[in-house]
């Protein structure tokens, strides 16, 4: 049970335990941007340019894969254990990437990065859900979404100024403080309540099949169109291998008693709206954060530090619209907030489809500001939604679950708006593509984005009313 003190805040009787998490969120949130200004170095000084795309991939797929398997995982064993083995994954795998001495090492570096944050980003999660009550977890929310923030800003500088006046290895070997000190204060402040009863067994061949599964698919959506073309061989047999794996996966789940992801929880109303929700957030953000610095840039003009302020505008207004969100869904219920906020988005959404050639860099700000205001009123509350439908036991598969569905997302977003760019955009001699065809291109893109708004919409009004969703969650208590 939560503790009885109402108190949300760093100085609270929970502030240590909210602070690792945020420490450990950094983590993930950092490495998944911070490398982007160092690889052109990092390249240059270890060989093999062409295996650049893989340290960006092999992370993003470590981290899909182990996130649902985590996050069962510690219904299983205890959140506490997962965090942590979460974070010394990270620590060893930041270590080895720090030390490289080839692009190969640095990729499996990057691999065992990728693990670790599978496990921090759901089990984090989870535990605020834990030890937070429904009326403060849209806040804490708000102070998890603020790191992403700051860290998409942060991240990039920092790679620069490392690889620039330093070395590009201390954008890993920074790493090894903060994950010390997040596993330090989680180990002496979270004290996990006694598990009752005996533990589930661990369904090993559901986390084969899953992981297989999930590795080729989403090895497939990244990689096809850059690696090797779609219509071909490789994008054939790895998405094929894919669907065969998946259909097992599936087909063993529905069968096993106690499987590594019960996929028969998206029987439930809230659980399998708050999912394909996650699954279109993830779409819609990988859309705009791929492709509005790409139109800043390419189409008018600026540089990558003044383009980033476009960017920068939602991760302004994603933390903002969370943190005060609770009091919409406190006084409105879940579906309604998140109908709200998918609205913003629709409107943020649809206005990037007037930027043109000689847009203001502000109008593009403004239209990402709203997009980010609509996810804090719409990815958070459906995420809660979820968590406060289900019991303790399986708390950490449901939050697994919906962290892996924005993760798929993205990579959908990535394969599709990259797809189209690369049909309608050419490059140039100079290795830069044509403005105008850039420009309709990234048109194209925008139109994408705004379609996946309006599912969102409609996603957003599938969620229960409040009192359907109090009936699931009676309904799950007692199943347990």
């Amino acid at each position: 049970m939560p503790p009885t003190s109402a108190t949300v805040g760093l100085r609270s009787d929970r502030g240590p335990i909210l602070l690792s998490l945020m420490l450990a969120t950094a983590l993930v949130a950092l490495d998944a941007t911070i490398i982007a200004t160092a690889s052109a170095t990092i390249a240059s000084e270890l060989g093999s340019f062409e295996s650049v795309p893989w340290l960006f991939s092999a992370y993003l797929l470590a981290q899909a894969v182990s996130t649902p398997l985590a996050g069962r995982l510690s219904d299983i064993l205890g959140r506490k254990q997962l965090i942590l083995a979460g974070v010394a994954l990270f620590l060893v795998g930041s270590v080895l990437c720090g030390a490289a001495w080839s692009m190969g090492a640095l990729i499996a570096g990057r691999v065992l990065q990728g693990l670790g944050a599978g496990a921090v980003m759901p089990v984090s999660q989870t535990i605020a859900a834990d030890i937070y009550t429904l009326e403060e977890r849209a806040k804490v929310q708000g102070y998890l979404a603020s790191v992403w923030a700051m860290s998409s800003v942060v991240g990039p500088t920092l790679g620069g100024v490392f690889s620039e006046f330093a070395s590009w290895r201390w954008i890993f070997f920074i790493n090894i403080p903060l994950c010390v000190v997040a596993g330090w204060v989680i180990t002496r402040r979270y004290e996990e309540p006694p598990r009752e009863g005996e533990r589930d067994p661990i369904d090993y061949r559901g986390a084969v099949l899953l992981t297989l599964s999930s590795t080729l698919l989403l090895l497939g959506l990244l990689e096809g169109g850059t690696t090797w073309a779609w219509a071909s061989v490789p994008s054939f047999a790895v998405l094929g291998g894919a669907v065969v794996l998946g259909v097992a996966f599936v087909r063993h789940v529905l069968r096993a008693a106690h499987p590594i992801v019960d996929l028969r929880l998206l029987r439930r109303r809230v659980i399998g709206a708050a999912t394909a929700v996650s699954l279109v957030v993830g779409i819609v953000v990988l859309g705009l954060v791929t492709y509005i610095p790409i139109y800043a840039q390419g189409v008018l003009g600026y540089g990558p530090l003044v383009a980033g302020f476009a960017l920068a505008a939602m991760m302004v207004g994603w933390p903002l619209a969370a943190s005060n969100s609770g009091r919409l869904y406190l006084r409105l219920g879940f579906r309604w907030t998140a109908t709200i906020g998918s609205a913003l988005v629709i409107a943020g959404a649809s206005s990037t489809l007037l930027l043109g050639e000689s847009s203001p860099l502000v109008a593009a700000a403004a239209a990402t500001f709203l997009v980010g205001l609509g996810m804090g009123l719409t990815a958070v509350p459906t995420l809660i939604a979820a968590q406060a439908s289900v019991a303790h036991s399986t708390r950490g598969s449901v939050t697994g679950i919906n962290t892996f569905a924005r993760s798929l997302g993205s990579a959908l977003g990535v394969a599709v708006c990259g797809a189209i760019v690369n049909s309608v955009a050419s490059v140039g001699p100079d290795g830069t593509p044509d403005g105008a065809e850039l420009m309709t291109a990234m048109h194209l893109v925008f139109i994408v984005v705004t379609v996946a708004a309006v599912v969102l919409a409609v996603l957003s009004t599938l969620m229960p009313a409040d009192r359907d969703a109090a009936r699931e969650r009676r309904a799950s208590q007692a199943a347990a």
